[in-house]
C-alpha cells in the first residue's frame, strides 16, 4: 500500500474529509470473496460522519479525521474489532452535525491503517463491507452510536439484462477515460480485471463526476439492476458534458505560441457565452449605444461617441486596450449632457431660507437674490463665480448649501486644500496608465445634473509642484466666457460648464493668483458682533449641540448671560467654531449627569458655564493701562478676523540707538524707522527736544513676541506711541488707531476695517482713528456694529496726535537730563 499511503499524503485536508480524486483501491480477491461471504456484523455500531464523499461496499479510501469527537470514536475503533459505520453530512459545512445533518443510509467500515500526522490529524485508511440502515440514534458524546439494519442486495445472478448493463457500464467508462485525459491510464487495467457486476456499480459510483446527493441515492437503492440503470444515466450526462467540451476546443484549435493561447482561452470564453446565452462585447457597445440615443448632447459629442464604439468592436477583447476604451465610452455617457433641475424662482422662499440658515451675511444673501431676480426675469444667465472670502468658521462653505436649497438645484462640495496636481483639475491623457478625469467631470458625473452648486472650498490653498499648477487650471474653468467649452484631457471633447453656480471660498486673498482672482466677483463674508454670536447659538448651535448629544430641550436652556459669558470669556474669534465647541462641552456635562441621574440644574447660567468651563481665559478689559506714557492700542487683521495689538515705547540713557522688538516683519520695522524720521523732522512743532534723540535710546515693543507680526497697519500707532514718550504725554483711555504714514505725515488707508473694527468693539474701545479715505469702507457696514464707537477720521500725522494724546504731561515724568555742550 506504500503508492497509495504517497497519494493520500498528497490529499490529505482539514476535517472529517475524503477528496472526490483520490486513489480507490480495489479489494483484492481474497478480499471479495470474504465480502460475497456471511458475516455476523454488530448492531450496535459507532457512527463517523464524512464531508463530500459517499463510501460504497468493497472500496478502499483515505479520510483525515481532525474533530474531536471523531479521533475518539477512531481511536476506540482501532483498539476494538475497528469497525466503524460511514455516513455522508447533508451540509459538508456543518462543524458540528447532529442526528439530523447527517443521512441514515450509510456503509460499514473495517479500519485497515491509522496514520498520525505532525499537525495532529489522524488519517485512516477503511475498506467498505456492507450497506446498512440507521433504526435507532443511541447516543451523541462522545460520538456518534447506533442501531443499524444491515440491507442486502438484490442482484440477478446470469441475466441477460445484468450482462447488458454490465458491458454498457464499462463502455461508458472507457469512453470517459478516452474523452478525459486526467484520468490516469491504469484505471482502464482496473476495470478490465473487474468481473464483479455489483462491485463494478459500487466502483464507478465511487468515481464518477456527480455530486454527493447523487451518489447517495446510488447507495439507497436496494434493486441492483435499478441503481445499476441510475449509474448508466449519471456517466451518459458526463459524456455529453465531454463531448460538448471537446467540441468546443475544437473549434477554437491554435497551438503556436503564448499570445495565441490567449486568444484560445478567450475564444472558449465565447462560445460558452454563446451557449449560455451571456453577453458578450457586441451586446454591451449596444446598450451603450442606446443609451446614448438618449442623450441630449452635440452633435459633435454624439458622433465622436459613434466613433469610440465602433473603435470598441475592432478591438480584440484579450487587449489591453479594449477596457481602457470601454471605460471611456462608459464615462461619456454616464455624464450629464444638458440635464438640468428647474430652478425655483420663489424669492421670498429663498431669502427665508438663507435667513433660517445664516444669521446676518446680509450683503451676501443680496447678492444671491440679485442672480435669482435676473435668471427669473432673462432665463438665461451664465452663472457667476463667486468667491466668499473671509476668516474660517463664519459660515462660507455651509452657505453653499443653503444657497443649492434655495435654487432647488443639487449641491457638491470640492475640497482643494493641499491640491497640487494639475491633473487633478483637467484630469489625464487617456494615454496614461490608470488614466481618469479630473475632479471637475468626476463630480459633475457624481451629481448627475448640468446645472449643480459646486463650492470651491479654500481655494486659497491651492499649490503647485513639478506636476503642474492647479490655480492655472482653473482660469478656464472660472472663466463665465470660456467654461462653456471646457475641455478635459481625459474627455477630449467640450463640456458646458456655463450653468453651473461655482461658489469658492477662501481665508485670504493674498495666496490666490492674480488672474485667477480677477475672474471671480469677491464677497467678504466678515466676523459676527456679540449680538449675532448670541442669535447663531440660540437659533443653530445650542439645538444642534442638544440633538448631537442626546439632550432634549427642556433638559437644558441657556440664559443669555451665559451665552455672552462664553463668548466673551472662553472665545476670541470671527467666527462661531470656539462657540460652538465650548457650548458643546457645556452639554456634555448635562449629558453625563442625565445619564448618571445626578442632580444638575436645568438653566445654564453664567455661573453653570464656569462651573464647566473651568477659569476664564480672556479678560474683557484687554487694553492698557494708560497711566504712563508711550502704550498705544493698535488694530490688526489676522487670517482668523481682526485682533488688537498695543505698542509700548521706552526711553533710557544712550546714544540715539533704535531698537524694535516683538518678531516683527520687515514693513513694520519701516514704519517705525519712518515714525522716528517724521518725529525728528517735526521736534520743534510737537515740542520735543532735539537732544533727546542723540542722548536717549528708543525702544519700541510689540508684546506678544512669539507671534508673528507684519503689515502697514501699525504706523501711525508706532508714531503716536513714540511722540507719547517723547512728549512724556500719555494717550486717551479706550482709543485705538490703524494707519499707514508717510515720510511726509500722511495717513494712508488700510484693509480689514470691518474686521478691526469688531475686535475693537470686543475689547471695549470707545474711539477709533482712521484714515479719511476708510470713510467708504464704515459706510458699507451696518449701523449695529458700529453702534457706541466714535470715529475720527484723519488726513495727516498732526491730526492723529491731537486726537489721541492728552494735553497734560503724566503725573511722574521722566526728568531728561543732557550733558552741558562746550563752547
Amino acid at each position: 500500500m506504500n503508492k497509495f499511503e504517497n497519494q493520500l499524503f498528497q490529499s490529505l485536508m482539514t476535517g472529517d474529509y475524503a477528496a472526490e480524486g483520490d486513489l480507490i483501491q480495489l479489494i483484492t480477491d481474497d478480499e471479495e470473496e470474504s465480502l460475497s461471504q456471511s458475516e455476523n456484523y454488530s448492531e450496535e455500531i459507532p457512527i463517523l460522519s464524512v464531508r463530500n464523499t459517499v463510501l460504497f461496499p468493497g472500496v478502499v479510501i483515505p479520510i483525515t479525521v481532525g474533530r474531536q469527537r471523531s479521533i475518539k470514536l477512531v481511536k476506540k475503533a482501532q483498539k476494538g474489532d475497528k469497525m466503524i459505520g460511514v455516513c455522508a453530512q447533508v451540509n459538508p459545512q456543518n462543524d458540528d452535525p447532529s442526528w439530523e445533518d447527517i443521512y441514515h443510509v450509510g456503509t460499514l467500515a473495517k479500519i485497515i491503517k491509522m496514520i498520525v500526522l505532525p499537525d495532529g490529524n489522524t488519517t485512516i485508511i477503511i475498506q467498505g463491507k456492507k450497506r446498512f440502515e440507521i433504526t435507532e440514534p443511541l447516543t451523541e458524546d462522545p460520538y456518534f452510536t447506533a442501531k443499524v439494519k444491515y440491507l442486502e442486495e438484490n442482484f440477478p445472478k446470469n441475466s441477460k439484462k445484468i450482462q447488458a448493463l454490465e458491458e454498457s457500464l464499462k463502455e461508458a467508462a472507457l469512453k470517459i477515460l478516452h474523452l478525459n485525459p486526467e484520468i490516469p491510464r491504469e484505471a482502464q487495467v482496473a476495470l478490465d480485471n473487474i468481473d464483479n457486476t455489483p462491485f463494478l456499480t459500487h466502483f464507478l459510483s465511487s468515481n464518477i463526476n456527480a455530486p454527493v446527493d447523487a451518489k447517495q441515492r446510488l447507495l439507497e437503492i436496494n434493486d441492483g439492476v435499478e441503481r445499476a440503470t441510475l449509474l448508466l444515466e449519471f456517466m451518459m450526462k458526463d459524456i455529453q458534458m465531454l463531448e460538448l467540451k471537446s467540441e468546443i476546443q475544437k473549434k477554437v484549435h491554435t497551438d503556436i505560441d503564448q499570445q495565441q493561447r490567449d486568444y484560445f482561452l478567450r475564444q472558449q470564453m465565447k462560445v460558452l457565452q454563446t451557449e449560455l446565452g451571456e453577453e458578450g462585447p457586441e451586446k454591451e457597445v449596444e446598450e451603450l449605444r442606446v443609451k446614448g440615443a438618449k442623450k441630449k448632447w452635440p452633435e459633435t459629442v454624439a458622433r465622436h461617441f459613434q466613433k469610440e464604439l465602433d473603435k470598441i468592436l475592432r478591438i480584440n477583447p484579450s487587449a489591453a486596450e479594449y477596457p481602457i476604451a470601454l471605460n471611456y465610452a462608459e464615462t461619456l455617457v454616464e455624464l450629464p449632457w444638458n440635464d438640468f433641475t428647474k430652478d425655483n424662482f420663489d424669492l421670498k422662499r429663498a431669502k427665508d431660507i438663507l435667513d433660517k440658515d445664516h444669521h446676518g451675511l446680509e450683503k451676501v444673501k443680496e447678492r444671491i437674490i440679485e442672480y435669482l431676480a435676473v435668471l427669473k426675469l432673462k432665463n438665461d444667465l451664465k452663472g457667476p463665480i463667486l468667491c466668499l472670502y473671509g476668516p474660517p468658521g463664519v459660515g462660507k462653505t455651509s452657505l453653499g448649501k443653503s444657497i443649492a436649497t434655495a435654487l432647488g438645484r443639487k449641491y457638491v462640495r470640492m475640497s482643494l486644500g493641499g491640491v497640487h496636481d494639475e491633473a487633478e483639475i483637467r484630469g489625464h491623457r487617456k494615454t496614461y496608465v490608470g488614466a481618469m478625469p479630473g475632479k471637475i467631470i468626476q463630480n459633475m458625473k457624481k451629481v448627475k445634473t448640468s446645472n449643480p452648486v459646486y463650492v470651491l472650498d479654500e481655494i486659497d490653498k491651492l499649490s503647485s509642484d513639478f506636476r503642474g499648477d492647479p490655480s492655472s487650471a482653473f482660469l478656464e474653468v472660472l472663466d463665465p466666457e470660456q467654461n462653456s467649452t471646457f475641455v478635459d484631457n481625459y474627455l477630449e471633447v467640450e463640456y458646458d460648464l456655463s450653468k453651473v453656480l461655482f461658489i469658492a471660498t477662501a481665508n485670504s486673498l493674498d495666496t490666490i493668483q492674480p488672474a485667477l482672482r480677477d475672474r471671480m466677483e469677491i464677497i467678504e463674508v466678515t466676523g459676527y458682533t456679540l449680538e449675532e454670536k448670541v442669535e447663531i447659538a440660540k437659533k443653530h448651535l445650542i439645538p444642534k449641540q442638544r440633538k448631537e448629544h442626546g439632550v432634549k430641550g427642556n433638559q437644558a436652556s441657556f440664559d443669555k448671560a451665559a451665552i455672552v459669558k462664553i463668548i466673551e470669556d472662553y472665545t476670541r474669534e470671527s467666527g462661531v467654531r470656539s462657540l460652538e465647541r465650548a457650548i458643546g462641552k457645556v452639554i456634555r456635562n448635562i449629558a453625563k449627569s442625565i445619564a448618571m441621574e445626578e442632580e444638575y440644574e436645568k438653566k445654564i447660567t453664567p455661573k453653570v458655564v464656569r462651573k464647566f468651563l473651568g477659569g476664564e481665559i480672556f479678560d474683557k478689559e484687554i487694553y492698557q493701562d494708560n497711566s504712563i506714557a508711550g502704550v498705544v492700542t493698535g488694530l490688526a487683521w489676522t487670517s482668523v478676523g481682526g485682533e488688537i495689538l498695543f505698542v509700548e515705547a521706552s526711553l533710557s540713557k544712550g546714544k540715539g540707538k533704535l531698537t524694535l522688538s516683538g518678531q516683527l516683519g520687515e514693513v513694520m520695522k519701516e514704519s517705525a524707522v519712518t515714525a522716528l524720521s517724521y518725529l525728528k523732522s517735526k521736534a520743534d512743532k510737537l515740542g520735543i527736544d532735539y537732544r533727546i534723540f542723540d542722548h536717549y535710546d528708543l525702544h519700541v515693543h510689540v508684546p506678544a513676541g512669539a507671534v508673528p507680526k507684519d503689515g502697514p497697519s501699525a504706523g501711525i500707532t508706532m508714531l503716536t506711541a513714540m511722540a507719547s514718550i517723547f512728549t512724556q504725554r500719555k494717550v486717551k483711555s479706550k482709543i485705538a488707531m490703524t494707519g499707514e504714514i508717510t515720510l511726509r505725515g500722511k495717513v494712508m488707508p488700510v484693509g480689514g476695517i470691518k474686521e478691526k473694527i469688531l475686535a475693537a468693539k470686543r475689547a471695549g474701545i470707545k474711539d477709533i482713528i482712521l484714515c479719511e479715505k476708510n470713510k467708504r469702507d464704515i459706510e458699507e457696514i451696518d449701523e449695529e456694529y458700529i453702534k457706541g464707537v466714535n470715529f475720527h477720521f484723519v488726513d495727516k500725522v498732526e491730526e492723529v496726535l491731537e486726537i489721541a494724546l492728552l494735553k497734560a504731561k503724566v503725573e511722574d515724568p521722566m526728568n531728561f537730563t543732557f550733558p552741558k555742550e562746550s563752547k
